[in-house]
């Protein structure tokens, strides 16, 4: 779904800002879009890198049937490049990840959450790596899932194009969005634009339950939750914020986590422009 056919035999993928114009035999930037026979395929749909039933405070979206449980569920992949990624291992797969993943259709989704309703399900989660690059199989599965009457939640890093995102809305019932910084310069070094992402909270707090999370990253985005904070408070000042420490992973792995300190502060900060502001991962 979401792309156009090029000259030369290409593809323009037109998913996500990106807009990759993809060459035959070769991937787009999230590595799971890829273009055979002058044809864009998902080449991740169906492949599952992780399962879990999770509290629905984990994902986080604690203003969201709290003490309830989802089942979660993850693939392959990212169009964003975070140095800091807490995910990594799935976000920028190598062969041995890739190589423990199974093959799931909508149909095994949908079982394993009716069978785990007795436990406190209520629907599924698509989270875990970027969920939005492998769209085809999140639209099977939330329609699925929609139909049988459970919830839908996305945990997004929100770099999706407004088109793909309005068609998928009808069906998801809540969303948690990463703001990663709230500066352009920021964005840029992890292969991003702020302004889609201020684009996708905009639209998608029309149409289904929002939270909102920021990494804290010492000396790097820190400063930038007083004008965040803002900025959502704008839209909504009952928007919840989750601000979580970061941990050393990834090419960060030699830093310094975040200060429990530091995040106390800036909940302060937020507190000043919205209503709900929490802590997480301390």
């Amino acid at each position: 779904m979401f792309w156009d056919p090029a000259a030369g035999g290409c593809v323009q993928c037109t998913l996500c800002p990106h807009n990759c114009l993809i060459a035959e035999n070769s991937s787009g930037f999230c590595g799971s879009r890829v273009n055979s026979a002058s044809a864009l395929i998902a080449e991740g749909y169906g492949l599952v890198s992780s399962l879990a039933l999770d509290p629905i405070e984990k994902k986080p979206l604690r203003m969201f049937h709290p003490g309830s449980r989802i089942l979660s569920a993850g693939g392959f992949g990212c169009n964003l490049r975070c140095p800091f990624c807490q995910n990594h291992g799935i976000s920028v797969p190598d062969a041995s990840s890739l190589s423990s993943a199974k093959r799931m259709t909508p149909g095994d989704v949908l079982a394993l959450a009716v069978q785990t309703i007795p436990e406190g399900n209520i629907g599924v989660a698509y989270t875990y790596n970027e969920p939005f690059i492998n769209y085809e199989f999140l639209l099977s599965c939330a329609e699925l899932t929609h139909d049988a009457g459970l919830k839908n939640v996305v945990v997004t890093n929100g770099y999706i194009n407004a088109r793909p995102l309005e068609r998928a809305l009808s069906l998801i019932d809540a969303m948690n969005i990463d703001l990663k910084g709230f500066t352009e310069g920021f964005y840029g070094r992890l292969k991003g634009k702020l302004g889609p992402v201020m684009e996708t909270i905009a639209l998608a707090r029309k149409h289904c339950h929002v939270e909102v999370t920021t990494l804290v990253l010492p000396g790097e985005n820190e400063d930038d939750i007083a004008e965040l904070a803002g900025w959502l408070s704008s839209l909504s000042p009952d928007i919840p914020l989750h601000l979580s420490r970061f941990f050393p992973r990834h090419k960060y792995s030699g830093k310094s986590p975040t200060p429990r300190e530091t995040i106390y502060r800036l909940q302060e900060t937020a507190k000043q422009r919205l209503n709900y502001v929490f802590t997480g991962n301390m």
